[in-house]
Order: structure tokens, then C-alpha cells, then sequence
């Protein structure tokens, strides 16, 4: 499941990214990333 789940995750990052804004970046958005990220580095942690 983890290297699935590390795609996955990957994915939803860049997809995340290629939508965010120049300024004023919304703080769900921020908030979004942050967990997708905390939850990117559990998974690399846990291989």
C-alpha cells in the first residue's frame, strides 16, 4: 500500500500546486498542503 499511497499522494500535491494562486493564497489551501505533506512523509517513514 505505501508505494501506492506515496503516488497517490505525490499526485494530489502537484495537483494541488498547479492550482494555487500568485497571491493571496487561501488559507485551506495552505492548510491542504501541510497535510497532504505531513501525511507524504509518514508514509516515506513507514516503508
Amino acid at each position: 500500500m505505501s508505494s501506492e499511497r506515496i503516488k497517490e499522494l505525490e499526485s494530489q500535491i502537484a495537483e494541488l500546486e498547479n492550482r494555487w494562486p500568485a497571491h493571496s493564497v487561501p488559507p485551506t489551501m495552505v492548510q491542504q498542503l501541510e497535510e497532504l505533506e505531513d501525511e507524504l512523509e509518514k508514509e516515506r517513514q513507514s516503508k
